[in-house]
């Protein structure tokens, strides 16, 4: 994996990923991925993964070098290894609730798009059409058909070519042969996933969840996090960082809330705060101090923060749950997307919503501060590695 190694709260992104993930031989990558990741990688990117050595003891580690978040080579490579393989995080399923619901999006240079079709069945395709390369959908919304606005070609929500304009005198055309090429998409709890390699074998939801999170599927689920919350709202937030700068801050988690959020850690007992590691996930649980009688209690008694590898954030808290999901747009730019989800009981009130999402906005905006420092830090030939903080509690529960 192409990731940082090192089990610290203040390491980088795949801090889960070395010693968790069973070793398995891959086939090549296909074309679609290959393509996808936009050409062969050169060897500078790979120097720079194997001049970090994740063997060493985290007492003594480093942080990888700060060229892993500022090197556009580096983020070709991750695109490959870590993004376009696996199962990934792209929505939920409130957003292709109903038959013909869609939504688009990207992922390096894959576009995508989500939908359900006339019969209820939830499919994924590459969003390109097959005759002359233009996006067929964009956005979200409901649609019984996806029509090219480039020259018309038409296809169905199950991906069959349905039209095909000014083909007459082609020869051997079989428009069976021009579908849309589909992409795996499941779904765990709220969340729609897909993953873009074809070499995943066919599978079903009630097993996904132990791919996509391997043993820690049994504790996201005791703590509610795969109920069907009502989505309340979303936010997307284009941040000047690398899109591991952001998954990092989510990891420091009760490092530095007593300094850059004050109000959020008010509402937090933090000597209570601690980390449990899994094969591709890490939580953070945290109880919470009593609330003032006059204030809203947005936090309820427990606080969980789930990560999982690479870019998805799960928050569960109180009646509330949000996700984050952190989307690379290039080597020192993403944009990351909340959604948000509340109970149904305090649906109708709406200055708990209010205020509950002017705290969570606050927090953002001390966030967004925080990455778009570091970014610039990175930056700054004043800066190469530095020590790993390991001053916490950790409770490794790799089975």
């Amino acid at each position: 994996m192409a990731i940082a190694q090192v089990l610290a709260l203040s390491s980088s992104t795949s801090s889960f990923v070395r010693t968790d993930r069973p070793k398995v031989r891959r086939a090549a990558p296909s074309r679609v991925a290959a393509a996808a990741a936009g050409a062969t990688v050169g060897e500078p990117a790979r120097r720079l993964v194997a001049a970090f050595d994740p063997a060493i003891p985290l007492a003594s580690a480093v942080t990888p070098p700060s060229e892993w978040y500022t090197d556009p080579e580096f983020l070709r490579l991750e695109l490959d290894r870590v993004f376009l393989r696996g199962w990934q995080a792209v929505g939920h399923i409130g957003q292709v609730k109903n038959p013909n619901d869609f939504f688009s999006g990207r992922l390096g240079n894959v576009e995508f798009v989500i939908c359900r079709d006339a019969h209820g069945k939830l499919h994924a395709f590459h969003n390109v059409c097959r005759h002359h390369a233009s996006l067929l959908a964009c956005g979200s919304g409901q649609k019984t058909c996806f029509q090219c606005p480039y020259h018309g070609w038409t296809y169905g929500l199950d991906g069959a070519l349905l039209k095909a304009t000014r083909i007459s005198g082609i020869k051997n055309f079989n428009k069976n042969d021009f579908g849309l090429l589909p992409i795996k998409v499941a779904t765990w709890g709220p969340f729609v996933l897909a993953r873009f390699d074809n070499f995943a074998q066919d599978t079903v939801d009630d097993v996904v969840g132990d791919e996509w999170l391997g043993s820690a599927s049994d504790l996201l689920s005791r703590n509610g996090i795969d109920t069907s919350l009502p989505h309340i709202c979303r936010r997307e937030y284009i941040i000047e960082c690398n899109w591991k700068v952001f998954c990092d801050n989510y990891l420091d988690g009760g490092y530095h809330v007593p300094y850059a959020h004050g109000a959020l850690a008010s509402g937090l007992q933090l000597q209570s705060y601690e980390t449990l590691t899994y094969e591709r996930v890490s939580v953070q649980r945290c109880e919470s101090a009593p609330a003032e009688q006059e204030d809203i209690d947005r936090l309820g008694t427990k606080a969980i923060y789930a990560f999982v590898y690479p870019n998805f954030m799960i928050n569960r808290y109180g009646p509330w749950m949000d996700t984050n999901l952190a989307v690379p747009l290039d080597a020192t730019r993403c944009k990351v997307v909340f959604d948000y989800f509340l109970d149904e009981s305090l649906l109708d009130d709406q200055d708990f919503i209010d205020q509950s999402l002017k705290d969570s906005e606050q927090v953002q905006i001390e966030d967004i501060a925080l990455c778009e420092g570091v970014q610039k830090g990175l930056e700054s030939p004043a800066y190469g590695v530095a020590i790993v903080s390991i001053r916490r509690l950790f409770i490794d529960r790799r089975l």
